[in-house]
């Protein structure tokens, strides 16, 4: 179990608060770059250390040199996509369909190139100040298309869609041996599309624009498993199936209607799933999980600010096992504790180091280890 642990969590945490006032005096350009990176790496010991003490074996730097999750790779480390934040364009408002807007458009204006790596010397850090498992968090392949959709991908530079799959992928192998060299052999690909495909709503939004949902489907596992397989020797890659924190852009929409294509067409070790809420659906799901691979339960709330109880989360995984052997499973939170750094949180730090703890000894008592 190792990656995955039994006790895990997904990658972001909570920025403290002297993080964001260095972050807030850069943007103002009252300090230099070198001063934000000190601020940084003090805030990852700290951070690192939260980790170590409430027993996890696997650590992130809390993605704190991040303004948000897609910044890492999509945003940053890939030539040719240009950010555009808007709340008045990207899919229209609908009145049937219900409110979905996009507030970061990637937009695709030229080729696809590697824009050399973006987070390797950050994991050399993080490997320096731990001697447990550091992990890497980036964004999943579909995110570009999901978001821009074609109207947004330049058709000079991509007359057929086929060539951009390919250099996106090309790019994201160039980055995970950036890694790799780096010493990282723990990777998690962060897929914000996958789940939203079977939420009505977003299925006739992605009508509306010339998308068939199905056909989506097949495009998006196809691009994860050929990143897997782009994959260095050695590199333990998992997935996060996430519905995202922003209310206009959550997925409403159990596992059921992607299950086969997820947990039988791609070629993944391992899952993060988020279980947290109705939303979610049922466990019943797993059972299109192959014997071979892991689930890791996403059962206690990120963004909820109540302490989950050991009894209760031991119950969800009992109800989750009558699904899928209890050996193949593990526990997590649902996502990240700060999908960006300035998102609000009403958890807060204390009941965060509360929640992992909580998470380990829950590990410990289901699994005999975290």
């Amino acid at each position: 179990m190792n990656p995955p642990f039994r006790a895990e969590h997904i990658g972001s945490l909570i920025r403290p608060p002297a993080l964001l006032k260095a972050r807030a005096e850069f943007a103002a350009g009252r300090i230099g770059a070198a001063e934000l990176r000190q601020a940084e790496d003090a805030a990852i010991r700290g951070v690192v250390a939260l980790q170590e003490a409430v027993g996890l074996n696997i650590v992130t730097d809390g993605e704190f040199r991040r303004s948000t999750y897609s910044e890492s790779f999509t945003a940053s480390g890939i030539k040719g996509v240009e950010i555009e934040l808007t709340e008045s364009k990207g899919w229209s408002a609908s009145a049937t369909h219900g409110h979905r807007m996009a507030q970061r458009i990637p937009k695709v204006v030229r080729r696809l190139e590697w824009a050399g790596p973006r987070n390797a010397d950050d994991f050399r850090f993080l490997k320096s100040v731990t001697s447990r498992t550091g992990k890497v968090t980036l964004p999943g392949p579909a995110y570009i298309h999901y978001r821009a959709g074609r109207a947004n991908i330049s058709r000079e530079a991509y007359p057929d869609l086929d060539a951009f799959w390919s250099d996106l992928v090309a790019a994201y192998r160039q980055e995970m041996h950036a890694l790799r060299d780096a010493g990282c052999t723990y990777l998690q690909i962060d897929e914000t599309s996958l789940v939203k495909l079977g939420d009505q709503r977003v299925r006739g939004l992605l009508k509306d624009r010339g998308d068939d949902w199905q056909d989506l489907l097949r495009t998006y596992c196809d691009a994860i498993n050929a990143v897997v397989a782009a994959a260095p020797e050695g590199m333990h890659v998992g997935l996060h199936i996430c519905r995202s924190q922003d209310r206009n852009w959550q997925a409403v929409a159990g596992y059921d209607a992607i299950a086969d294509a997820i947990f039988g067409g791609l070629n993944i070790g391992f899952y993060f799933l988020e279980y947290d809420t109705e939303r979610a659906g049922t466990f019943e799901a797993l059972r299109a999980v192959p014997k071979d691979k892991i689930v890791v339960l996403g059962l206690v709330s990120s963004y909820g600010p109540t302490l989950e109880t050991a009894d209760a989360l031991k119950r969800r995984i009992e109800e989750a096992s009558r699904h899928m052997p209890l050996d193949r499973l593990a526990l997590s939170p649902q996502c990240g504790f700060a999908t960006s750094a300035e998102q609000d949180n009403a958890v807060g730090e204390a009941m965060q180091k509360a929640k992992l703890a909580r998470i380990v000894d829950v590990a410990r008592e289901v699994w005999g280890s975290a």
